[in-house]
């Protein structure tokens, strides 16, 4: 199926250098859009628009942190100025943080997770849910997780922060449904990403995702197998296409059935 709306729109897509951002860019640049590549590595972010613009995508690198409010509004508005008007808001910059009971995390932790994984969607799609809102028109998906539904032991502050991003967004869907804009999470179950891959030294941990640990009230992914970046950019993809027009004030759940929803 050949995905319609996206070409000759702008995307921006945050966090865009790590595995799963880097595959909505290229995704989305397939597609026919002019991607924005941000993220706080700078340069990575411009390692992937350099990549993208070799294979013929418009790609622009910009050092983005999603935790400064002013320098998100700076981005955007740069953006929208040497680029064009921002279509697509994608918000996939996130961090695990450390895997750990919650009794053992400190306000340091709390506050670095918070901050990228909640505030940082928030920074982003207040600026550019203005913009699309005076435009009316615009699809700002929030890459969340399983997490944020499925209570997993060591993953508190993850899964809370995740929890509140996806509150955030179809929130924001909810207020901006009459003005033709439209928000969506997508929440991923284990991806082969280097931030998941991060946390796999620790003995048995990468089998006890596969399979599950009943003694810790986890389960496993039915489908046995972790998800790529590219399944979970190819439903961003579509999402930000003109077949994806009536869902909003939504989320879609990709976890390989770990989250065992009927």
């Amino acid at each position: 199926m050949r995905l319609t709306g996206i070409a000759g729109t702008t995307a921006l897509i945050t966090g865009a250098a790590g595995g799963m951002g880097s595959a909505v860019a290229s995704c989305l640049a397939t597609a026919g859009a002019s991607v924005v590549v941000a993220d706080i590595d700078d340069a990575g972010a411009s390692a992937v628009a350099r990549s993208l613009r070799d294979q013929g995508a418009s790609a622009l690198g910009m050092r983005l942190d999603v935790t400064d409010s002013a320098e998100v509004e700076r981005v955007v508005e740069t953006a929208e100025r040497t680029v064009g008007p921002i279509g697509v808001l994608v918000n996939a910059a996130g961090v695990l943080g450390r895997v750990a009971e919650l009794t053992a995390h400190d306000d340091a932790e709390w506050d670095r997770v918070f901050a990228v994984n909640a505030r940082g969607p928030f920074n982003c799609m207040r600026a550019v849910g203005r913009r699309m809102a005076d435009r009316r028109a615009g699809r700002i998906i929030t890459i969340g997780s399983n997490s944020a539904t499925i209570v997993k032991n060591g993953q508190g502050l993850y899964g809370a922060s995740k929890a509140a991003a996806h509150y955030l967004t179809n929130c924001l869907g909810l207020e901006l449904a009459g003005l033709g804009v439209r928000c969506v999470v997508v929440a991923p179950g284990t991806t082969e990403t280097a931030m998941s891959r991060a946390n796999w030294h620790v003995s048995g941990r990468r089998e006890a995702l596969l399979h599950g640990e009943p003694d810790r009230y986890r389960v496993g992914i039915p489908r046995g197998r972790f998800a790529d970046p590219e399944e979970i950019a190819s439903v961003v993809g579509f999402l930000a296409s003109d077949q994806a027009a009536h869902l909003t004030v939504t989320t879609v759940t990709v976890d390989g059935g770990s989250s065992l929803r009927p």
